[in-house]
Order: C-alpha cells, then sequence, then structure tokens
C-alpha cells in the first residue's frame, strides 16, 4: 500500500479515537463523519471491502445525526420565555398515558424526571392548583441540591404525559450546554410565579407581622 494510503489510515484512526474523547456532540459527530470519510478512503486504497462497507454505512448515520443535532441548537437558540416547550424538547421526551387518579409523585420523593402535559390536567396538591396542557413540572426538583420533590403531583384527569429523565437532561445538555440556561429560565420563572403567589396569598395581618 502507497505511503498516502498509510497516512490516511493514521489521521482516520486519530480523528476516530478524539471523537471518543469529546463531550460536546455536535463537534464529536463532525469529527467522527470525517474520521469515516477519511477511512472509507484509506480502505478503498487498501482493498479492505469489508472495511469500506462499515465505514461507509457510517457516513449516513453521523450525517444524519449532524442534522438532528443542528436543528435542535437552532430551535433552543431562538427559543424566546413564550416559545412553547412542545417547539424543541417534546421529540426528545417519552409519552405515556396516565389515569385519573394517580399518583405522579409525592413531597420529598427523589426527583427522576420532569414532565410535560400534553392533554389532561394535573394537580399540585399543597396549594391545591391545576395545571393544565403545556404546563412543564417537576424540573424543580432536578435542580435542588437533595433532588427532592417539592410537592406532591396528582391526575386529576386522564392525562398525555411526556417525561424526561434526570439522564435524559444530561445527555441534553452535552448537545449544547445552552438548553442548561434554557431551562433554567423556566426554573426561575417557575420560581418567580410561586413566590408572586405565595405574597397575594398573604393578609395585611401576617404582612405586618413580617414586616415589624
Amino acid at each position: 500500500m502507497s505511503t498516502t494510503g498509510y497516512v490516511l489510515g493514521f489521521i482516520g484512526a486519530a480523528l476516530m479515537v478524539a471523537s471518543y474523547l469529546m463531550k460536546n456532540m455536535l463537534p464529536l459527530r463532525l469529527v467522527a463523519l470525517a474520521a469515516t470519510v477519511i477511512l472509507v478512503i484509506y480502505a478503498l486504497i487498501a482493498g479492505s471491502w469489508p472495511t469500506v462497507a462499515l465505514y461507509a454505512a457510517m457516513i449516513p448515520i453521523n450525517l444524519k445525526k449532524v442534522r438532528e443535532i443542528r436543528k435542535l441548537i437552532a430551535a433552543i437558540q431562538h427559543a424566546r420565555a413564550d416559545t412553547p416547550l412542545a417547539d424543541w424538547l417534546l421529540p426528545h421526551m417519552t409519552r405515556r398515558e396516565v389515569k385519573a387518579g394517580t399518583t405522579l409523585w409525592k413531597k420529598d420523593d427523589v426527583a427522576t424526571e420532569m414532565v410535560y402535559v400534553d392533554s389532561g390536567r394535573l394537580r399540585l396538591v399543597e396549594h391545591d392548583a391545576v395545571l393544565d396542557p403545556g404546563s412543564l413540572v417537576g424540573e424543580i426538583g432536578l435542580f435542588t441540591p437533595e433532588n427532592r420533590r417539592t410537592g406532591t403531583i396528582v391526575c386529576e384527569t386522564d392525562c398525555t404525559l411526556y417525561s424526561l429523565s434526570a439522564d435524559g437532561m444530561a445527555q441534553l445538555y452535552y448537545l449544547n450546554p445552552k438548553l442548561g440556561f434554557h431551562v433554567m429560565r423556566l426554573v426561575v420563572a417557575r420560581l418567580i410565579h410561586d413566590a408572586e403567589r405565595a405574597r397575594a396569598q398573604v393578609t395585611p395581618a401576617q404582612a405586618a407581622f413580617l414586616n415589624a
């Protein structure tokens, strides 16, 4: 085999190893794509047809993953505070049907997922508040130091829910760290809303006592 073939083989192998060491998913896929292209050329020069078939099959897989990641990144970058969650997060969540009366979790349970309400209604028991379709719930528990639930959630009606586990959230964060900032913005908005609701429920006598 020619010197060019050996050089391409070493370059392709080095890029493949580098892709396994990377954490950011878009550069990882781009480097892996470059590695497979170079290794296909190397295998053609070497006349190794099984190797050609292997790396040629990996090219469209990496191209598909690159397009998916870029699409998600673009959606996150253009997301505003009022952008529907379904526009960019639902494709990465798991759909499930839940019957009325089902308790999703109780206060102080370990938080393992956040949930998006596609249809039906959930009830936050401690505040006697109803969560309608389009609501995101459970994200705060994923970010508390103890990873504990701050309230009890029960299905008031039959519901169609989409869930994302803590591990799934971490994987999406590796796709693009900006996702973490967007989710934190949702968490802060929820905390502000809860604080305003609690403030509105304080009676004048209680307010006077707190400010004394």
